[in-house]
């Protein structure tokens, strides 16, 4: 049964519209920035993917407090992109028929510092003698809050939950999402990630030294970590013929260590070759990849490893998270997203989201196709690969199809 990728909402560092987000990424246009408000331990501004400021999300207050943050609200944004289509299922199949599956990582988390920030002392409230401020809920925190907001905002009655397996959690949603279709239990699912900036996902990587002060750089010998970045992107998927398939995916996990990938990648190899095997394809016929490419030194070490083993040097690659930071429980929704927009009929000559680079390759890593700014195919990508590897050792990795007419 073939599951279709029938349209995406998407906001990012890039835009919140697709054709601005995707005219930026061929154009080589990155949004990652310096961020003077926050700083490493050696006290340098961090580059981070924010949102553009001048971005309206819209609000919130239909919702009961527990689903209202900053989160839900990115969500709602790319919600927006697609309502119109997601009505229409909606209308089509009934409401009991719609499911909602998502991946985030943070949720409500900023509200919960925001309130830590502001507990007034002295107030009746809990054991303490002190008390969160008014329009705080300890619920805002809650990790299946986006898919709550998102099924009370459009009155949805199928399954809505939510992943969180750090950096791989949009990329598990969707196929979860592929699996209610085929399962019968639902006739469209809204599907994909948000993540939002905190405080606490910025400094907790940067605890764990992995984080850059400059623009993160793949595959370089000068790579020095991530850059934490922001967004959503939402797909509505079914059973219904679209230019676009999620045709393959595959699961697994390392339980290696809690931060860092297996060396070997077995576990990251594993969950190509499953993807590939769903989809029907050979290494052969896949004609772009979409690395996970964080910059840290074990993650393109162990990836560029895999790959060259499975592919060799003859499929082009690029890293996006120079472009949009990397998203955390987002990033496997926006780049099979950003992957989806290279896809459609109207990128003729096969342009390639680019990687961008110092281009000082890591002499220690297997030799990989790295796609430069305006390489193209001279045609829209048939087939494309796209990996995260998380921590703790949960990898997913989807294959995109072309739907030929």
């Amino acid at each position: 049964m073939s599951i279709y990728l029938n349209s995406l909402g998407m906001i990012c560092p890039l835009g919140h519209t697709n054709d601005a987000i995707r005219a930026r990424l061929f154009a080589g246009q990155s949004g990652v920035l310096p961020d003077l408000s926050r700083r490493n331990p050696a006290g340098q501004a961090l580059a981070l993917g924010a949102l553009a400021a001048d971005i309206a999300l819209p609000g919130d207050e239909h919702l009961p407090l527990r689903e209202r943050s900053r989160n839900t609200r990115i969500a709602l944004a790319a919600l927006a992109a697609i309502r119109t289509e997601v009505d229409a299922a909606i209308a089509r199949f009934g409401a009991h028929r719609v499911g909602i599956v998502l991946g985030t990582s943070t949720s409500g988390i900023a509200e919960g510092e925001h309130a830590f920030r502001h507990r007034s002392p002295g107030s009746h409230g809990d054991s303490n003698g002190c008390a969160f401020p008014a329009g705080y809920h300890y619920g805002q925190q809650e990790l299946g809050s986006p898919a709550a907001a998102l099924a009370a905002t459009l009155g949805t009655g199928g399954p809505a939950y939510v992943h969180s397996s750090a950096c791989s959690s949009s990329g598990k949603a969707m196929a979860s999402a592929a699996r209610l279709l085929n399962m019968g239990l639902c006739d469209a699912v809204i599907c994909g990630g948000v993540d939002s900036l905190c405080d606490f996902t910025v400094a907790g990587f940067s605890a764990l030294e992995s984080v850059s002060a400059e623009r993160c750089n793949p595959l370089s010998v000068n790579r020095h970590g991530i850059n934490i970045g922001e967004g959503a992107a939402l797909f509505l998927m079914s059973r219904d013929n679209a230019r676009v398939a999620l045709s393959g995916w595959g699961e697994s996990s390392d339980a290696h260590h809690i931060s860092a990938p297996d060396p070997e990648g077995h576990g990251a190899a594993l969950a190509i070759a499953q993807a590939l095997q769903r989809a029907g394809l050979q290494a052969a016929q896949i004609d772009y990849i979409n690395l996970h490419g964080t910059a840290t030194p074990q993650n393109d070490a162990m990836e560029s490893k895999v790959l060259h083993a499975l592919f060799g040097a003859g499929v082009p690659v690029s890293s996006t998270k120079p472009f949009t930071g990397h998203t955390l429980g987002a990033a496997s929704a926006i780049e099979a997203g950003l992957c989806w927009l290279a896809m459609q009929d109207d990128n003729h000559a096969g342009l390639l989201p680019p990687h961008l680079w110092d281009g000082v390759a890591d002499p220690a890593l297997p030799v990989l196709d790295v796609a430069a700014a305006g390489r193209a195919l001279g045609h829209a990508p048939r087939h494309v690969l796209s990996n995260s590897f998380a921590f703790g050792g949960s990898n997913v990795a989807l294959v995109l199809s072309r739907v030929e007419d």
